[in-house]
């Protein structure tokens, strides 16, 4: 029986490869020095709300719409999402308007759907450790963003992305949302030293989800620009175009205007850290 061996240093460590990784999505880079901005309803809803949303997130200098099909939620009551036909919807909102899409993959049972509508394949925080899951990742040819789980390490949220990494897609993003702490005013708690501790171990691009790691639109843009400030290579950033009667975390969303401001001073901000 063939025995594995393990690579000499981890795929995603500094020791193995020490220029930063830059992953390449239609005609944007993310890493390198670049600003990626990802923006997008939690949950896809009808083609109206996302057509509108897109259009607005590709006119605020966006790079990637976000946009939920399958939808993990705490309760089994809460609404789950459209499935096939919410990637149906966000892959004609993303052609028509010119702009890479992104989406959660919740099952290696309908990967091959996700991956034919999605330009990048997100796994999220609750399946970080799906170890099958992530082998079907390292598969594809598709950018994976690997969110990290609600009390991972580090450690263990470098070691998902080697499981990817080691059946060949070299194409991992890395996204903080916030981690479980006894805090309960916020949603979770943003770990922005990660973006620090990823930047020193690992050559693979982070993003900043601080709509999920908050759960409060008023705290999403400080935390935004604190994440810039602090080295991020981009922002996931929930925006809906009518918040308040959202099926799915509305409270975290901004409005499409409030978007456009924030893109603005966060490529000021960012401009300024990498002409420092």
């Amino acid at each position: 029986m063939a025995i594995d061996i393990q690579p000499v240093q981890p795929l995603t460590s500094r020791a193995y490869k020490s220029e930063d990784t830059v992953i390449e999505v239609g005609k944007h880079r993310i890493g390198g020095g670049t600003l990626t901005l990802i923006g997008g309803p939690c949950s896809i809803e009808s083609v109206d709300q996302v057509m509108s949303v897109a259009d607005s997130i590709k006119n605020a200098g966006g790079q990637v719409l976000r946009g939920g099909a399958f939808k993990p939620r705490t309760s089994p009551y809460s609404f789950q999402g459209m499935g096939g036909d919410g990637l149906k919807i966000l892959k004609k909102a993303g052609m028509q308007n010119d702009i890479p899409v992104i989406t959660e993959v919740m099952s290696t049972d309908d990967f091959e759907a996700v991956e034919a509508s999605a330009d990048i394949i997100q796994i999220g925080a609750r399946n970080m450790q799906n170890f099958h899951l992530l082998k079907r990742a390292g598969k594809s040819q598709k950018p994976i963003l690997l969110k990290r789980g609600l009390s991972a390490t580090i450690d263990e949220w470098l070691n998902a992305a080697e499981y990817i990494m080691a059946e060949g897609n070299s194409q991992v993003i890395l996204c903080e949302r916030g981690i479980r702490t006894f805090e309960n005013y916020t949603r979770n708690t943003l770990d922005l030293s990660a973006i620090v501790a990823v930047k020193t171990l690992s050559h693979l691009p982070i993003i900043i989800d601080p709509s999920h790691a908050t759960g409060r639109k008023e705290m999403v843009p400080a935390m935004a620009k604190a994440a810039i400030a602090a080295g991020a290579d981009g922002l996931m950033i929930e925006v809906h175009n009518d918040p308040e009667n959202a099926l799915c975390d509305g409270p975290q969303s901004l409005k499409p205007e409030e978007f456009s401001v924030l893109a603005d001073e966060l490529r000021k901000i960012h401009e300024v850290v990498h002409n420092a």
